[in-house]
């Protein structure tokens, strides 16, 4: 066995960004906690949101910068409650904490230790994927899962749980994490382990059992930094689901584009693109650049969105022509193209700010699953989002594998559409009121993580373990140490 102490630090980052308008006397909370020597981290009082940037608070952010000091953050949680939050990618309320605090764990970012031999890690909570994917390519190891951007914490992976193009062969995160070293409301440190119901409150809590400071995970063994893709078009729902259904499992990542702007005949119309990790002699025909150092990891940046973008960008009008572009250029069926990770994991973390093109009013994100047998209850939800011409150009459909041992996980064996539209759009908030019933019928439920706005009495139907997980919480944080704006609004 050959280990490397990796002894890595990344650059601490900080949350994504925030709208402006402080909450009132946000100076008065920062003079009273932001400059005292005694508290052993920094902290200031300032707004907070998610990724759709649609409803920030004010909070009070504190940054610590190791465990000690994380620890001694519990202090500031008094009152309002505190919540962990990392690289600010949940599209929702679930990391902000109004008039609380909020502690940001990106200060804690040292990978421990990587077994070569076997691709386990041990690394800090605030660790990125980005950062993992720097030290590990380089060793022939990849992330075993990854969602649409890399720019997330490993505590925010399991937090969320998340899922990748590849949860119907390999789950979400945590089913790859062996333990999470997790700060409790009693100012306790336990080492969690799979099986335990701490671990599968806290994969996919949100947050809410503590703080997680570090993890061990394992990670999935590849010999280029490229992927081998297949592409295709699907002509409309029926069709892509057939194509799913029928050769899914043949690949280890499968993701549908799918237009829902599309109306008639051609609703449900998508691209379809599934690939898997390139084996070194699929890179004959490269430049010798590339296969000279065939485990670089070279990510491409584009210019920044703009600060301010005009309102009304993304219009059904402008949305459309992207969408019939997008389609219309895809081929009709291409075999192993090779192509970088990221341009295949992550192409919008190409664009720096990529939130800010939907203007100041922000976006929501929905997703939601509805399991195998329910396709009829897919199909009525793509032609009434067709019907009500959402503007989305960001919208995908996957399949999901087994469902994961989380309380709050979101993955179930089914069917998961997730869409972007502008907040501001007329008539949003309805229709996404009457798709939750719909689902919650249907036996399925909403994505926590990028949610800001599911009525909580929908909560306990989409989510039966709930009753499982307010009771340990109540055992373990009586006072309700952790909170935010998430758990106040569903009364998790």
């Amino acid at each position: 066995m050959s280990s490397v102490s990796a002894g890595v630090s990344g650059a601490a980052v900080s949350p994504g960004p925030a709208a402006s308008g402080p909450a009132a006397h946000a100076g008065d909370h920062a003079a009273a906690h932001g400059s005292d020597p005694a508290s052993g981290y920094a902290s200031d009082y300032a707004p907070v949101s998610g990724w759709g940037r649609t409803a920030p608070t004010a909070a009070l952010v504190v940054r610590p910068r190791s465990r000690e000091e994380a620890v001694a953050s519990l202090g500031a949680c008094a009152g309002r409650g505190g919540i962990a939050r990392g690289l600010g990618r949940a599209y929702g309320d679930a990391a902000q904490n109004a008039g609380g605090a909020v502690l940001d764990m990106t200060g804690l970012d040292r990978v421990h230790t990587i077994d070569a031999d076997t691709g386990t890690v041990v690394c800090d909570a605030g660790v990125s994927l980005h950062r993992l994917m720097q030290v590990l390519l380089p060793l022939g190891w990849f992330v075993p899962v990854t969602p649409g951007t890399r720019h997330v914490t490993v505590g925010g992976a399991i937090g969320a749980d998340i899922h990748g193009k590849n949860h119907h062969v390999s789950g979400s995160f945590s089913r790859h994490v062996r333990s999470l070293d997790l700060l409790t409301a009693d100012g306790s440190v336990r080492t969690v382990r799979p099986g335990s119901r701490l671990f599968d409150a806290t994969a996919g809590g949100m947050g809410l059992t503590g703080i997680i400071l570090k993890a061990t995970f394992r990670c999935l063994p590849v010999a280029t930094s490229f992927m081998s893709v297949d592409t295709e078009r699907a002509t409309d729902l029926d069709d892509l689901m057939a194509r799913l259904t029928a050769t899914d499992d043949r690949y280890r990542y499968s993701v549908a584009w799918i237009d829902l702007l599309a109306r008639g005949a051609a609703t449900g119309r998508a691209v379809l693109t599934r690939g898997d990790h390139a084996p070194l002699e699929a890179l004959s025909g490269l430049p010798a650049r590339a296969r000279r150092d065939p485990l670089a990891f070279r990510p491409r940046q584009l210019p920044a969105a703009p600060a301010f973008v005009p309102e009304g960008l993304l219009s059904r009008t402008t949305v459309g022509l992207f969408n019939e572009f997008w389609y219309r250029k895809a081929p009709r069926l291409r075999r192993g193209e090779l192509q970088r990770l990221t341009s295949f994991f992550h192409p919008l973390d190409g664009v720096p700010h990529w939130n800010r093109v939907y203007g100041r009013g922000g976006f929501l994100q929905y997703q939601f699953v509805v399991g195998y047998g329910q396709e009829e209850v897919l199909r009525a939800i793509v032609h009434r989002i067709a019907g009500h011409r959402c503007p989305s150009f960001l919208a995908v459909l996957k399949r999901f594998g087994e469902a994961d041992p989380g309380w709050l996980s979101f993955p179930l064996p089914g069917w998961t559409l997730a869409l972007d539209v502008p907040a501001g759009l007329p008539g949003l908030a309805a229709l996404l009121d009457s798709l939750d019933e719909e689902v919650a019928a249907a036996g399925g439920r909403v994505y926590l993580a990028k949610d800001s706005r599911l009525r909580p009495e929908l909560l306990t139907a989409m989510y039966p373990r709930l009753p499982a997980f307010r009771a340990l919480r109540a055992e373990l944080d009586p006072e309700g140490l952790f909170r935010s704006d998430l758990s106040r609004r569903l009364g998790l």
